[in-house]
């Protein structure tokens, strides 16, 4: 067990003032605060978040310049192997013998719902800003969760109702097989059989897989208008290339990725993934103040890549944190304290712009339906999606009246 971990920590980034602002640490303790980014750094979702995760948390500590007022702020990464016991392992020791105040990232719903248990059990902070469950903040919300960026139900509002619009109601899944895969399947039924569509059948795949071809058979045979793929990372780019060699497109039948970033469009190329729509809460080119992140973000990065909205989403909740630790005189070492601070304040930042985070610890702002560009639209590197409509914040997540959320109850 403790080799399992010691494996996966990354490293630690100590973030340090300036020696006069050390010397106030000794007379103000509580201006120190440690994050941990728990995420993927070595497997399939290793590019939508991964290195690019951690530099998007040193940049915001960077950059709330609470370290010119004297803060001491501490940046740990971990690899958590797409694994729920290595994880909550992480978890474990940097709370018990780091004293992690606050994880982000930690891409994968089967790690996150462990993790957000953990931190519960703790009294610690968990934003999370990679994994995809709805469940974070309807069955299995916590006081000191809050969910950031997307999760299934926004995929799957935003996608399943585009495709509806579109004429396409028969659906077949090709799905991961573990929590994220599960929900995103079960919102996106959802939503395509409350608009009068059909679900003609699914199959279920092991994370992590380089072959879907039976999976695709499948698929193809059930003579479903569309294809939906409830999975991500590798496994998104995959079943997206296969599919291609299957000419299943060209058959008649659509693929819709219900969860899809920039970095996939990237790895696929323009001429595999063209025409293909998703949703998403962020893009690099959305407007000046994304463009301006990004850009600084790609000069840090070795493969110059865009930040994802995952990416972007840890930037942006350790932003919303910090500010709350400010507002609050430093850092009561209470993560239920805090939270409920960041619910009482509104959210506004380049990335996402103005939004809240509800009482469920759901974090809403606007989501976009986008398409992929053919290779000719294309006119810069990067330049993958245009834009075919925005949800509003309001709109893109569960609506509280349908939330199981023990957090609503009075």
């Amino acid at each position: 067990m403790k080799r399992s971990i010691v494996a996966a920590v990354f490293g630690a980034i100590a973030l340090l003032p300036s020696p006069m602002a050390s010397a106030q640490d000794k007379t103000a303790p509580t201006r120190v605060v440690k994050i941990g980014v728990l995420s993927d750094l070595s497997s399939l979702y290793s590019d939508i978040t991964g290195a690019g995760s951690v530099l998007a948390a040193k940049m915001a500590v960077e950059e709330s310049e609470l370290l010119k007022k004297g803060w001491t702020i501490e940046v740990v990464a971990g690899d958590h192997q797409n694994k729920a016991d290595v994880g909550v392992n992480v978890a474990r020791q940097w709370f018990d013998v780091d004293k992690i105040d606050l994880i982000v990232d930690v891409p994968n719903s089967a790690v996150a719902l462990a993790v957000s248990n953990l931190t519960r059990e703790k009294n610690r902070v968990f934003l999370d800003s990679g994994a995809a469950t709805s469940d974070l903040t309807d069955a299995q919300c916590s006081p000191n969760t809050i969910h950031w960026v997307f999760d299934s139900y926004m995929l799957a509002k935003g996608t399943g109702t585009g495709m509806m619009k579109a004429g396409v109601d028969t659906w077949f899944f090709l799905a991961a097989d573990y929590a994220f895969g599960a929900a995103l399947e079960r919102d996106t039924s959802a939503i395509v059989k409350a608009m009068g569509g059909k679900v003609l059948g699914s199959v279920k795949h092991p994370a992590n897989s380089s072959d879907f071809s039976s999976f695709l058979l499948q698929a193809q045979a059930s003579k479903a208008k569309v294809i939906g793929l409830a999975n991500g990372g590798g496994d998104t780019i995959n079943a997206v290339k296969q599919a291609a060699e299957f000419g299943i497109v060209q058959g008649g039948q659509k693929l819709s990725p219900l969860l899809m970033f920039v970095t996939d469009v990237h790895s696929l190329g323009l001429d595999v993934s063209q025409g293909l729509t998703f949703t998403e809460s962020f893009y690099w080119d959305l407007n000046d103040g994304t463009r301006d992140f990004s850009r600084r973000f790609a000069e840090g990065m070795k493969n110059k890549a865009m930040p994802t909205m995952a990416q972007a989403g840890v930037a942006s909740s350790i932003w919303h944190y910090l500010k709350a630790l400010e507002a609050l005189g430093g850092n009561p070492q209470d993560g239920a304290k805090v939270v409920a601070k960041m619910k009482d304040m509104p959210t506004d930042d380049p990335l996402f712009g103005k939004g809240a985070i509800r009482a469920d610890g759901r974090k809403i702002h606007p989501a976009y339906l986008f398409e992929v560009k053919k290779p000719a639209e294309s006119k810069a590197p990067w330049d993958y999606y245009k834009l075919l409509s925005a949800i509003p914040a309001e709109e893109a997540f569960l609506p509280l009246s349908d939330s199981k959320c023990a957090l609503l109850k009075k």
